[in-house]
């Protein structure tokens, strides 16, 4: 489209050009015609000589002023056509355009006119003019001042159409439009900010770019007594997770200062949309405060004063012991135990708390531990050509991870909490004990696992393994895990 814009118009410029060239060149040939032989062929002769000179000197000023605005509007098309490919720059260099065309037909005006009146004084005419400018300008003080303004701007183009950006003592928003007059804001509540060029001139602004990566800081503090290497882990893999920050970048877990009542510190993080960040930073405070429950990690607080305070209603450890207990003897793997062992597994869980959208366990990351479900709801979900889908739910009760617990094999699935879902932890180390004094339990425990795993595969009609192969390939695999002896 544009290439045949171009071509039209070049074609044009050219016919006009040649006959206005020729219109021009021919002109003296013809007023001298005209002057000693046609007229005086027919008996005609000017008593008027001024009037016949003055018409070819009007008629020479504007064929020149035609052929100036043809060339001018020609180049000012070949010149800003580039620009005009960019619609959130249209306004301007329309408006640039006219000022640049106009300012040289005025000058084309004043050369050409004193060509054909040299004697003609115009100092008279541009010292009205030169008045009349004043005039019209102090009247046009702001408007001028916005126009100005504007084109600095755009020259300089410090932000553009849905970056973000923020302005001392006005606000903060997403640049919705600009022109010459001034840039509309959408604040983040959703009002609409209209400031014009020349206040924009004098501020120091501040922008996010739509197109970079914007960084920002979030702050929280940790007691003394947690591990500071432990803390800087638990929080990065919290924050990288979070939805809308940008995984090209790692982010930055530091000590900011050791305070007064705990550790400061602070994390920094990249985010792939800047003007969702306050929604973002609100999501990786909650992911933070999830991720220390699970490690027991405490924030800090004034220890000035101490506030005890006790509850009638609290769960005793015992009765907590009998709850994990009653769950515990809920899976089918778990049903050669004894309640002795029962309960040396209720006494070694631990409860762990994950916040909606958070996953539990991943597919293909290694494993030796367990989960039940407490409350909440997960979702079961595998990847499949490279797609995320669903395969199931679980919800209280339920319990999933038993072969990472008992063989170390890599999780088979993706498990991804709902709502905020409570699970109990079942690890290694606690089965472990189990195993080491009472050895027996290994077979019974690995042709229930087995017949289990059966039961998960989602094969079609094929099954060429025996039952007895798939419990004694099941029982090597737990004793090779667990390091015991046959």
């Amino acid at each position: 489209m544009a290439a045949s814009e171009f071509q039209k118009r070049s074609i044009t410029f050219v016919v006009v050009f040649g006959l206005l060239a020729a219109a021009l060149a021919a002109l003296p040939f013809i007023e001298t015609w005209l002057r000693e032989e046609f007229l005086p062929g027919f008996g005609l002769v000017f008593a008027g000589e001024a009037l016949f000179d003055n018409f070819f000197h009007i008629l020479k000023i504007i064929l020149w002023m035609v052929l100036v605005i043809s060339v001018v509007r020609f180049l000012t098309f070949v010149i800003f056509l580039a620009r005009q490919r960019n619609p959130e720059q249209n306004e301007i260099s329309s408006l640039l355009k006219t000022v640049l065309s106009v300012a040289v037909y005025i000058v084309s005006f004043f050369i050409i006119f004193q060509t054909q009146y040299p004697a003609v004084n115009l100092g008279a005419i541009f010292t009205g003019s030169a008045i009349l400018g004043v005039v019209v300008g102090l009247a046009l003080q702001e408007t001028l001042g916005n126009l100005f303004a504007g084109v600095a701007l755009q020259a300089d183009q410090p932000f553009q159409v849905g970056d973000v950006i923020s302005i001392p003592n006005r606000g903060v928003g997403v640049i919705e439009s600009v022109s010459w007059r001034g840039i509309k804001i959408r604040t983040f509540q959703n009002k609409l900010l209209i400031i014009s060029n020349a206040v924009l001139a004098k501020e120091s602004i501040e922008v996010a770019p739509k197109e970079n990566l914007n960084a920002r800081i979030v702050y929280f503090n940790t007691v003394y007594s947690a591990s500071p290497s432990h803390t800087a882990h638990v929080v990065r893999e919290a924050v990288r997770h979070a939805e809308n920050v940008s995984a090209k970048m790692r982010p930055i877990v530091r000590i900011h200062n050791l305070g007064e009542s705990g550790i400061d510190w602070e994390v920094k993080y990249w985010l792939e949309n800047y003007a969702r960040h306050n929604d973002t930073d609100a999501l990786v405070r909650r992911n933070i405060w999830y991720a220390f429950q699970r490690e027991k990690i405490n924030f800090a607080f004034p220890t000035r004063s101490v506030y005890v305070e006790k509850h009638e209603d609290d769960v005793t450890l015992e009765e907590k012991i009998n709850i994990n207990a009653e769950r515990l003897n809920q899976v089918p793997i778990f049903a050669p135990l004894s309640d002795e062992e029962i309960e040396h597994l209720a006494q070694s869980a631990r409860t762990r708390i994950f916040a909606p959208g958070e996953p539990i366990v991943r597919m293909g990351l290694e494993g030796n531990s367990m989960f039940i479900i407490v409350r909440g709801n997960v979702s079961v979900q595998i990847t499949e050509s490279g797609i995320e889908k669903e395969v199931g739910t679980l919800s209280e009760n339920d319990f999933f991870g038993e072969m990472s617990l008992l063989t170390g094999e890599k999780r088979t699935a993706t498990v991804i909490a709902i709502e905020e879902t409570e699970v109990l932890r079942i690890e290694k180390n606690a089965m472990k004990k189990i195993f080491n004094n009472n050895s027996g339990l290994v077979e019974s425990i690995a042709a229930i696992a087995a017949e289990r795993k059966e039961e998960l595969k989602s094969l079609s009609n094929k099954d060429t393994v025996v039952k007895n192969d798939r419990a004694v390939g099941m029982l090597t695999s737990i004793r090779k895990f667990f390091g015991l002896k046959r």
